[in-house]
């Protein structure tokens, strides 16, 4: 869904396990999360920082 973070995530080269056990939940939930776009004001604030991108870069939606 947001293949910007999806595209950081390769990058750094982390895998879903290794982003969820930084911002601290299971790596079914982040998964899970990844496909909804539904995730907390306080996991994305930990992704940004993570990956050290501003929300709107890390979160654009793609146009379909």
């Amino acid at each position: 869904m947001f293949r910007n973070l999806e595209a950081e995530q390769a990058r750094n080269g982390m895998t879903n396990q290794e982003v969820a056990d930084r911002i601290g939940m299971s790596r079914v939930s982040y998964e899970n999360k990844k496909k909804s776009g539904k995730f907390y004001v306080t996991e994305i604030t930990k992704l940004c920082t993570l990956f050290k991108c501003s929300y709107e870069y890390l979160f654009e939606r793609e146009i379909a």
